[in-house]
């Protein structure tokens, strides 16, 4: 078996930590030749000692800057920015990018990549959903894979493998419902920050997790599902399924569907990405259907979860409407995070925003940043008219 060299875009955040682990896993099949992370250089320091890596990059120029004064990386190359990040994920020697990194940052890099032919495990969905259109087109033109590390999406690539777009009727993708799924709808608008972290059945980044409580990240997902299967929006389904052990479903035209089970874990996803199309023994707890299997679905309540049904009408409307609803959303996080707005506050937000920003169909990937940066401002600008 060969060992696939690979590079962790976004290494210390909570998918690159699982890659770590599921490379530690697997000393004879992966080897990591290449990291970077946004301003946390101390924390790679054990990485880059553990993996006898030698090319890093930082995403902030100064902590580039630390990181060389500290005399703890000799004979590794320090990089900054994204043209840092961008040369590791171009490394002659790595085969897989993984692209982790929160936000657009990631975008330049998994481009470069896929024009060099390097396979890249997807974590980061905001790039499809901003520029699906320019980043399945640079894969396909240079015949590079993108295989896809969420779990619900990861899911859908099992199950669709080898099988001709003509039998798929439907995706299904599964949500957990967050961490209000069972909160009165009267309470909501008194959820804190802290409340919503608190995920009933992953351990996830800040920012996705508070999204699962919206149901934002669904709606994304649907998005990103579009660009990854050629599936129209209007054939991808959601359902809530609290145990988060079926992990996306397909409907087949004839009206069979099909699951990919395994525990709530991101181990299973990552290292799907890592060792296709191989299957290896896999650190992390195994489904064991010898216990009692509880698998309840239903369908989102739009009342609860507002976002699900404007992502929906981005996706509908497409062109820079999908680069709109991220940054509306991101923007809306960051003032929930701070306390400055309400929980129910979000989705309306994002309302306007999208209302207030003209969707356009972007030419370049210039079109979509500018969409991106327009709607952070004008996010920004409306969001003390929605404050708690």
């Amino acid at each position: 078996m060969d060992m696939r060299p690979i590079a962790i875009l976004g290494a210390t955040g909570s998918i690159g930590t699982t890659t770590l682990a599921v490379a530690r896993a697997h000393p004879s099949r992966i080897k990591v030749v290449g990291l970077t992370a946004n301003s946390n250089w101390r924390e790679l320091i054990s990485l880059v000692k553990e993996f006898e890596v030698k090319t890093i990059a930082l995403a902030h120029p100064q902590a580039a800057k630390s990181a060389r004064e500290s005399g703890e990386f000799p004979g590794v190359r320090i990089l900054e920015g994204i043209e840092g990040m961008t040369e590791v994920a171009c490394l002659p020697e790595v085969q897989t990018v993984v692209s982790a990194v929160v936000g657009t940052a990631g975008l330049k890099p998994t481009i470069a990549a896929l024009r060099l032919q390097k396979t890249i495990a997807l974590a980061s969905k905001e790039l499809l959903v901003l520029a699906g259109k320019f980043v399945t087109a640079t894969a396909k033109q240079a015949g590079a894979t993108i295989l896809p590390i969420d779990s619900e999406h990861n899911a859908i690539h099992q199950l669709l493998r080898h099988r001709p777009s003509h039998e798929v009727a439907r995706l299904v993708l599964t949500a957990s419902g967050g961490a209000f799924r069972n909160t009165p709808l009267s309470d909501l608008p008194k959820v804190t920050p802290a409340q919503a972290l608190q995920h009933p059945s992953w351990n996830m980044g800040p920012k996705v997790t508070i999204d699962s409580a919206t149901m934002a990240n669904k709606g994304l997902e649907i998005i990103e599902a579009g660009w990854l299967f050629n599936i129209p929006s209007e054939r991808i389904d959601v359902v809530v399924h609290p145990q988060s052990i079926i992990h996306s479903m397909v409907t087949l035209t004839d009206g069979s569907l099909n699951a990919q089970l395994s525990p709530p874990s991101m181990v299973y996803p990552i290292q799907d990405c890592l060792l296709y199309p191989q299957r290896l023994p896999c650190p992390a707890p195994i489904l064991d259907l010898n216990e009692v299997i509880k698998l309840e679905m239903s369908p989102p309540d739009l009342e609860r979860y507002p976002c699900l049904r404007i992502a929906r009408q981005a996706a509908k409307t497409g062109g820079t409407a999908p680069a709109v609803f991220n940054a509306a959303n991101e923007i809306a996080v960051e003032a929930f995070v701070a306390g400055k707005l309400a929980f129910t506050g979000i989705a309306p937000l994002i309302e306007k925003t999208l209302n207030l920003c003209s969707s356009r169909e972007p030419s370049s990937l210039d079109d979509v940043l500018n969409a991106d940066a327009e709607a952070r401002a004008m996010a920004s600008k409306l969001a003390p008219g929605f404050a708690r």
